[in-house]
């Protein structure tokens, strides 16, 4: 990113494009599994009760739409993205899927979205907070989309702080996982950007103070897997 001349929201758009062929197999390569175990558990935290509406925003290649409308049953489900290769993607696993019927996916701007006020039981983005411009701005939308006693949750790469792990972590991050985005998706440089994504993002501890800043209350922060993730949660006051 650092090193392209392009606007940040333009170049993320032009990652994504190239590699949603591709993008369910690399974060299983890339992740060693693990965000299928890290989304279990953000489920398994938000409690989702029969009939709760969400909005997925970044919903990517809609797995956690998909899990939001499995476990709501009968509510309505909204996904958005801005990339149109990743949303064709998720089509196709939605169309596949009983609760199909349930979601309603929107090609839009996670800074802008296009949903009135308190509407939904919970706002969930996956991966997706640091690849936007405005991170904060993305937090105050989903504040405003959920309903009041509604939930604001985040899933997200993140920066272990113990050692040795750390070190041995960030080597992989840096070193090792654009190599493997190249031998297995022939994208170098799509998957270098990963890396340097997570530089200027703020770390689990950061991030928590900034939903709080946003107006969210009781909020929460969960370190996964050594912390190379973590989970975040805040509730919008009744």
């Amino acid at each position: 990113m650092a090193n392209s001349p392009k606007p940040k929201e333009e170049f993320v758009h032009d990652v994504f494009q190239q590699i949603a062929p591709k993008y369910d197999r690399m974060n299983d390569i890339l992740s060693f599994n693990r965000h299928k175990a890290w989304r279990k558990f953000a489920m398994r935290k938000m409690a989702v009760s029969p009939g709760d509406s969400a909005v997925d925003l970044c919903c990517g290649t809609c797995d956690w739409t998909i899990s939001l409308a499995e476990a709501s049953g009968s509510g309505p489900v909204k996904g958005l993205d801005f990339s149109p290769a990743m949303l064709d993607v998720g089509r196709g696993k939605i169309a596949r899927n009983t609760h199909g019927g349930q979601i309603e996916l929107f090609q839009g701007n996670a800074m802008e979205l296009p949903f009135a006020d308190n509407s939904f039981d919970y706002a969930t983005i996956g991966f997706g907070l640091r690849n936007v411009p405005d991170p904060v701005r993305v937090l105050n939308e989903m504040r405003r989309v959920v309903k009041p006693g509604g939930m604001v949750v985040c899933l997200e790469l993140s920066k272990p702080t113990s050692q040795p792990f750390k070190g041995l972590y960030y080597f992989y991050f840096e070193r090792m996982l654009p190599k493997m985005g190249k031998l297995f998706a022939k994208s170098y440089e799509q998957y270098k950007w990963l890396p340097d994504s997570l530089k200027l993002f703020p770390g689990r501890e950061e991030l928590a103070n900034i939903f709080r800043e946003v107006g969210l209350k009781d909020v929460e922060a969960y370190a996964l897997t050594g912390g190379i993730a973590a989970l975040h949660i805040g509730i919008k006051e009744k």
